[in-house]
């Protein structure tokens, strides 16, 4: 159930970072590009963070590849880190540094009672507990990185768990010299709920850039299509160029999944005629969202709860993990207030169309 990171290799990360090793289409690969976010994470590094760290962004656009590095930087810059992934495999779901184990296994005896298989809510408060106890056991540097938590314990607590988190960092159970807290999350329906507290920093992460991207698609072994055509399926998210590789580049089957896992189909029978014509609007601008709202005001909110379009209002850097996305890009569906989060997942919603005319 817990294992203290150790499978690393290092290479020419800033600082002489290790950089991790995670998995890519079905095996490990070294974390590529983000240089961006990597220089964010040192920022925190020196001067720690006031308020919990919130990060939202597509499914599978590398927030725990980022996670990972993170746990890697942090512990190049001398902080005692636990990692927690509730809905990870087993053996990867609560991961911490060598100084941690000690705290880890007395906490998991004292918290969870020595439970060998604890339930995903059980696993935030035990990371949350680990990073606690370090504190008050004389860890002066403690970074506690989160990562899909809020899936974990339930939309209604996620409030409640970043006030938990922002406690950790206002009221120490010690004195100490820096604290870092991150919290990752593909799930933007908490987005709002968390934004009306002056509890959290939250900013956005997108897919990866295009010369990121490359890396990933030139480690792919052939036959592939070629990398424009890749680009212009997948928008820069690694997990759908992943999935692609995985259906052998079949991009009807890649969209028949997330038709069948979203229950797109049924989301759309359920709209209005009104609605559906706001809808077929956004398949071309995802602003059409936005300037239209009046006439189909609960589509919005329910394209976000099925993680198919992402608010990417202002592109401030202060307001981004890595770089945001272009200001527009019709044809990778971004708009300048919302976005498909893959040209795959408009594609699902207009086949699921065309399946109701």
């Amino acid at each position: 159930m817990i294992w203290v990171a150790e499978k690393y290799l290092r290479v020419g990360m800033p600082g002489s970072v290790k950089r991790a090793r995670v998995r890519f289409a079905g095996r490990e690969v070294e974390f590529v590009d983000r240089v961006t976010a990597i220089g964010q994470v040192e920022e925190l590094a020196e001067r720690g963070t006031r308020f919990p760290l919130v990060v939202y962004g597509p499914e599978g656009c590398g927030k725990t590849a980022l996670l990972r590095q993170a746990f890697e930087l942090l512990r190049g810059w001398g902080f005692s880190v636990v990692y927690v992934s509730p809905l990870e495999e087993e053996a990867e779901r609560l991961v911490a540094t060598d100084d941690l184990w000690g705290v880890v296994r007395r906490a998991w005896r004292e918290v969870l009672g020595g439970v060998a298989h604890p339930a995903a809510p059980a696993l935030v408060e035990l990371g949350l507990a680990v990073a606690s106890r370090a504190l008050k056991g004389g860890k002066e540097r403690i970074a506690l990185l989160a990562d899909d938590v809020f899936q974990a314990v339930g939309v209604d607590k996620a409030e409640q768990l970043v006030k938990t988190m922002l406690n950790l960092i206002e009221w120490p159970p010690a004195k100490y010299d820096r604290v870092v807290v991150i919290a990752a999350s593909s799930e933007g329906t908490t987005r709002e709920r968390i934004g009306r507290h002056l509890w959290s920093e939250m900013r956005v992460m997108w897919n990866m850039a295009r010369d990121g991207f490359a890396q990933l698609y030139d480690l792919l072994p052939s036959p592939k299509p070629p990398l424009d055509e890749a680009w212009r399926w997948t928008g820069g998210n690694p997990r759908v160029l992943a999935m692609l590789h995985g259906a052998g580049w079949d991009v009807g089957r890649v969209v028949e999944r997330l038709l069948q896992e979203r229950r797109i189909v049924a989301f759309v029978a359920s709209l209005g005629d009104a609605e559906r014509e706001v809808l077929r609007g956004a398949l071309e601008d995802p602003d059409t969202l936005l300037t239209r709202i009046s006439d189909a005001p609960r589509l919005e909110r329910g394209l976000v709860e099925l993680n198919m379009v992402a608010e990417v209002w202002d592109r401030k850097p202060h307001l981004w993990v890595d770089v945001p996305p272009p200001k527009r890009d019709p044809e990778l569906g971004i708009g300048q207030h919302y976005a498909w989060q893959t040209p795959l997942h408009r594609e699902a919603v207009r086949r699921a169309l065309m399946t109701l005319q």
